[in-house]
């Protein structure tokens, strides 16, 4: 099986990649389980929601892999939580470190933030998309991850998408 995980700063169309993604390899797709988790709460998150959220992530992950066809495609993964997780609260769990070693994708897409910012409750800077897009790109690079950057409009994001992904196939 094939995985790719879509990550990028807040607003950049990952979901809506990710989604299209998956309906052109007629498979499924992870959504990004903070967004439900942060809804039901009923008051602001703190860093210990950062890791109910990674668990949660990584339990529909799995639930999703048994439904998948030869790709799965994931919208965000524990990178977005570290990331996440230092900037706000300076540190990062253990235990969402220690899943990150274990993760395994076979290509990431960092979404640019070539787009419109489109509010959201759930998004708080919007000013700050280049400063995650670095963060995201440099994590890649230093990790030695296989990553491309998806730029422009939803139809090239996919065809740019859709050249990695048949390089992997």
């Amino acid at each position: 099986m094939i995985k790719v995980a879509v990550i990028g700063p807040e607003s950049t169309g990952k979901t809506t990649l990710t989604k299209e993604l998956a309906k052109q390899y007629n498979t499924v797709w992870v959504p990004e389980y903070a967004r439900d988790y942060l809804n039901q709460l009923d008051r602001p998150y703190v860093q210990s929601d950062l890791l109910e959220i990674a668990k949660g992530q990584i339990e529909s992950q799995k639930k999703m892999r048994k439904q998948a066809r030869e790709l799965l495609f994931c919208d965000t993964d524990l990178h977005v939580i570290k990331v996440w997780s230092e900037h706000k609260y300076g540190v990062c769990d253990p235990w969402i470190l220690n899943q990150l070693q274990l993760q395994y994708y076979d290509l990431y897409i960092i979404t640019d933030f070539d787009i419109p910012y489109e509010e959201d409750p759930l998004r708080e800077h919007p000013e700050m998309r280049s400063y995650f897009f670095d963060i995201y790109r440099n994590l890649m690079k230093d990790n030695d991850k296989a990553f491309i950057i998806a730029q422009g409009d939803l139809k090239a994001r996919i065809e740019q998408a859709k050249k990695a992904i048949g390089a992997l196939l």
